[in-house]
């Protein structure tokens, strides 16, 4: 994402001019966007025309619109973004108060105008114009007949790619269905990394699988590099990781992300930081649920889907950023999860706020409990 503009003023209303540049942008500017905001982009109006003649026809023009927002709609796999609402200002096209639908492209400038900017919303901002904030991990979670083919960004888990293939069992005496069958698998494997990882981004690809499937496959894929002499696999070869997993399943990502082997690999990611988190909330609810024995660390989660800071409520909004900023000014640690990444699908079974105290709290019963059996 880049910034062309920023005017805020000091009572937090103004607009920012941004440009996305890449398919993860468009889930930055979906948590950006709220109902009653003013959205200004160039789109595709469909308008009819009537001739001299009095024959009507219809064509396409490039106009650009400024939009009071209704609804929002994101297309997780596809990161595309669509935004519903009604005309404010008029021009040749489009009346004032007609609807439009406007699907934010890549490279195409945006205006984005609210009555109010957060510091969450202004933190999200600073987070997707962030040039060190990139997909530099991709992983393979297979299984013979199955490979998962993941991206993991800052903001969300992308499956790019899913190979299936039916692997005969091997047979007494004659096993060169079975062979072919794996190769044919893996070839397709193959084809799905070349496609689908841009190595000049990505600095770590995890291929992960239960007992020896990982190293066959990798044996596999150097050994049709060299024959290939493709060079894009040869000179990334330190970039492959072969990791233990119970599965090739999408949802054994966690595990293979909270290897510590993994996270040292990745120190320098923030899944890697986030995933981190993740395991020591578990660990002290499970162990310590009334403390913490990192005094000064308090975890913050929020859960996207529905996301308490995307809340329509204003009241609420409001209540959920003051919590943020309270956090942050007494030195605490805000971290805001996506259900769409790996980490933020684990806590979805929770309220959407959790946390990690410096100190123990009792159980707020105990205390009703006691004075009762006083009064008795």
């Amino acid at each position: 994402m880049k910034l062309i503009n920023k005017d805020i003023e000091k009572d937090n209303a103004g607009q920012v001019t941004l440009t996305p540049e890449e398919a993860e942008d468009m889930w930055h500017t979906y948590n950006l966007l709220q109902v009653g905001d003013s959205l200004r982009a160039s789109t595709i109006r469909k308008v009819q025309t009537e001739s001299n003649t009095g024959s009507v026809g219809s064509s396409r023009v490039r106009t650009t619109l400024t939009l009071c927002v209704e609804t929002i709609d994101f297309d997780s796999q596809a990161c595309k973004l669509r935004v519903k609402g009604t005309n404010l200002e008029e021009n040749q096209y489009v009346k004032m108060g007609a609807y439009h639908t406007i699907e934010l492209e890549l490279n195409r400038k945006f205006t984005l105008a609210k009555k109010c900017w957060d510091s969450v919303v202004l933190d999200r901002i600073e987070q997707a114009c962030d040039p060190a904030q990139r997909a530099d991990v991709a992983a393979v979670v297979m299984q013979e007949g199955l490979a998962n083919l993941v991206l993991v960004t800052p903001a969300m888990t992308l499956l790019r790619a899913k190979v299936e293939l039916t692997i005969p069992r091997k047979r007494k005496g004659s096993c060169s269905q079975h062979e072919k069958a794996l190769d044919r698998f893996y070839e397709a494997v193959m084809q799905a990394i070349l496609r689908h990882i841009n190595f000049d981004v990505v600095k770590c690809v995890l291929v992960a699988s239960p007992g020896f499937v990982k190293d066959q496959f990798y044996t596999y894929l150097f050994k049709e590099a060299v024959r290939q002499d493709n060079k894009v696999l040869l000179e990334n070869r330190p970039k492959f990781m072969l990791v233990h997993s119970s599965s090739g399943h999408k949802y054994s990502l966690k595990e293979i992300l909270c290897d510590p082997a993994v996270t040292s690999r990745l120190s320098d990611t923030k899944a890697a930081g986030e995933v981190k988190a993740l395991e020591d909330f578990y660990k002290m609810l499970q162990h310590e649920p009334d403390r913490n024995n990192h005094p000064r660390s308090f975890l913050f989660y929020i859960k996207c889907f529905p996301c308490v800071l995307r809340h329509q409520d204003v009241p609420t909004r409001s209540r959920y950023v003051r919590l943020v900023d309270n956090v942050r000014d007494n030195g605490g640690t805000v971290r805001i999860f996506s259900s769409l990444h790996v980490s933020g699908e684990q806590l979805t079974q929770l309220s959407g706020v959790a946390a990690i105290l410096r100190f123990p709290i009792t159980d707020l019963s105990e205390p009703e409990d006691d004075s009762s059996s006083a009064e008795d």
